[in-house]
């Protein structure tokens, strides 16, 4: 089968740091794996955070890839809710063979039905960062994706990127007044079409722009982008009792003392892959947190959050795709699609 791989771990613009390569189609599926023809891809920051450079060496391709879309070709023998011909969607397991091959083997529990109101493309944008913005708001931090948000403020740093997009409509729809950070006018307007209800720039001090906004504190914050940068201020932003919510790991260390310690501030960390990292008990709940999301978008509550579609998956494209991930200036999210 048709795949791209690394062997190496080079800067992108290397050519030898993504390859093309002809792989063995995966085994017959067994247990609660699916076997999925993969249609089309997404790219995170994960994966150029696995593929940047390191003295390492892989005996063999180690195929990349944490969001795809496909077509189930087989399934194991203790898979429930799936048959082959299904269309899914899903973020994967960063411990096995990601999703930029032709035929990947993943485990069902974690694996979502596509939205039928999106194509292959479309879809493939969304598992990583809706999985990651859902946890986060509704599992990790203590709020009710319903309406958990109602008479509270949410500040979210870095709205424009793949989880802020979805964050934004995930926490607009469960009662938030969102406030989203952009700083170019395109990611400005990006922000708001997602659902922002304001829009500051993250690179003035917060604190002004939210009393211009008649804001002294927020009840939460999920910081997305610079986690030590933006500590401080969150610590003085944040009201009594609120909450924080990190995906990024920090630079340097933490104070999490006063005012944390203080106003008895919840600090909250989400990684989409502990579920399927540590085989957890409630693993699960990945898959109905997808079918969820396909309901929501099918219903038109959501909207998709694919910028733009770069190519058919293969090496150049996907190096392509690194480079300008790697550059920090993207909208939404780049996909590729067909081989």
């Amino acid at each position: 089968m048709k795949a791209v791989a690394l062997t190496r771990y080079l800067p992108i613009d290397d050519p030898q740091s993504l390859l093309d390569v002809d792989l063995p189609k995966p085994s017959a599926p067994t247990g609660h794996d699916l076997l999925v023809r993969v249609e089309a891809v997404s790219v995170n920051p994960v994966d150029t955070k696995v593929r940047a450079p390191k003295p390492q060496i892989e005996t063999a391709p180690k195929v990349l890839g944490y969001d795809g879309a496909g077509v189930v070709e087989a399934v194991g023998g203790q898979v429930t809710g799936f048959k082959p011909g299904d269309e899914v969607y899903y973020a994967g397991d960063i411990t096995r063979p990601g999703s930029n091959a032709e035929y990947q083997l993943v485990d069902a529990r974690i694996v979502g039905h596509k939205p039928t109101s999106l194509d292959f493309a479309q879809a493939a944008a969304l598992p990583l960062t809706a999985l990651t913005a859902w946890e986060l708001l509704f599992q990790r931090m203590p709020f009710d994706p319903e309406d958990g948000g109602d008479g509270k403020s949410l500040l979210v740093i870095a709205g424009a990127g793949g989880v802020g997009s979805i964050a934004i409509q995930l926490a607009r729809r469960a009662g938030f007044t969102v406030i989203a950070t952009a700083s170019r006018a395109e990611t400005i307007e990006w922000c708001k079409a997602m659902g922002a209800h304001h829009v500051i720039d993250h690179r003035q001090p917060l604190a002004p722009k939210l009393a211009a906004l008649g804001l002294e504190q927020v009840d939460a914050a999920i910081n997305l982008a610079d986690t030590n940068r933006y500590w401080e201020a969150l610590g003085e932003l944040l009201a009594p009792q609120g909450h924080v919510g990190l995906i990024v790991e920090p630079s340097a260390p933490l104070h999490i003392g006063d005012p944390y310690k203080l106003k008895s501030i919840g600090i909250h960390w989400e990684l989409m892959f502990t579920r399927s990292r540590f085989r957890t008990a409630d693993m699960d709940q990945q898959g109905r947190i997808l079918d969820r999301i396909a309901a929501l978008l099918d219903a038109g509550e959501l909207r998709g959050t694919h910028a733009e579609t770069v190519g058919r998956i293969d090496a150049t494209n996907l190096r392509a795709a690194h480079r300008r991930l790697e550059s920090g200036g993207t909208i939404g999210k780049l996909v590729l699609a067909g081989w």
